[in-house]
């Protein structure tokens, strides 16, 4: 494990002090944790339609949305993660796989200058969501619902760069690995994509080996949960295991 005084890449030190170690603005998001907090209190019952790998935590067809909100959506101290990414990038186009509830979301889009599309393949998370996001106004929010295997290429007919993407839908290899060419095609010079659950199965870990040895990417970051991908070709092939 490296810390800020083994990283010799001018680049790499300023995202570790100015994202891994970045200030935690917390006050910022008290309006999307509350209605976190509402989800967790939720009794909901929700048809399970798996359209990703199965869950290690539930075997019924179906789940509470608090059962959901507590094991499926990024923890706050992700999500904060994710939006200070954003932030540190100026990124204006930003791509989610995986709405799920939309807190990540509302997290994403905190950051005012970036369009977030985001995609869902359950149609009653993806109506909650819709719900979450009118409840906060947000207006840079589009959301994409149905299979992310026929939203997606479609979405991507469109030749705009896209700086920010992260990939939190179906957590296979194969799924991983054909989004992440489709997406490639499409990033910035300067885009990033991020991998969550890397750890999740030997597959997922497959395609994080795989992926970050991939010819467009010039950088990559272990995280454990998740791993960074950069596509600067200034970066020069660097790759670092930190701890969030």
């Amino acid at each position: 494990m490296v810390d800020e005084h083994s990283i010799h890449s001018p680049f790499f030190f300023d995202f570790y002090e100015k994202v891994i170690r970045g200030k935690k603005e917390r006050e910022e998001f008290e309006d999307i944790e509350q209605i976190r907090r509402k989800l967790l209190e939720s009794t909901m019952e929700i048809d399970v339609q798996d359209l990703g790998a199965s869950s290690a935590y539930f075997k019924n067809e179906k789940r509470t949305l608090s059962e959901i909100a507590a094991t499926s959506i990024s923890p706050k101290k992700i999500c904060e993660f994710l939006y200070r990414i954003v932030r540190y990038q100026q990124a204006t186009s930003v791509v989610e796989l995986g709405t799920s509830a939309g807190i990540t979301t509302l997290y994403l889009a905190k950051n005012q200058r970036a369009q977030v599309t985001t995609f869902e393949g359950h149609r009653t998370l993806g109506d909650i969501a819709t719900t979450n996001f009118e409840a906060l106004e947000s207006k840079n929010i589009k959301l994409v619902q149905g299979n992310i295997d026929t939203t997606l290429p479609a979405f991507l007919q469109n030749p705009a760069k896209i700086n920010f993407v992260l990939m939190d839908a179906n957590h296979r290899y194969e799924p991983t690995l054909r989004y992440f060419q489709l997406l490639s095609r499409r990033m910035a010079e300067k885009g990033i994509i991020i991998i969550d659950d890397i750890n999740h199965s030997k597959e997922m870990a497959r395609a994080w080996n795989e992926l970050k040895n991939h010819d467009l990417v010039y950088g990559s970051v272990d995280l454990y949960r998740c791993g960074i991908l950069f596509f600067d070709p200034a970066l020069n092939r660097q790759h670092y295991t930190w701890a969030l």
